[in-house]
């Protein structure tokens, strides 16, 4: 449960990342500005977030 909870905020973490690169808020990168990374980013988010709101959901 630990695990897939770290995991789960580890990946939101990192597409939080590639999203703001994405949209053009963290630069410095060949993703910065593109479309594919935005979307791949805000998956990411979304894939973790429901790892981990499931695993506490789970618990009770």
């Amino acid at each position: 449960m630990v695990v897939r909870r770290g995991i789960g905020a580890v990946m939101a973490l990192i597409g939080l990342v590639w999203l703001q690169q994405g949209i053009g808020v963290l630069g410095g990168s060949f993703m910065s500005g593109s479309t594919v990374g935005a979307t791949i980013g805000l998956g990411l988010v979304l894939a973790g977030a429901w790892l981990v709101v499931g695993q506490n959901r789970r618990r009770r």
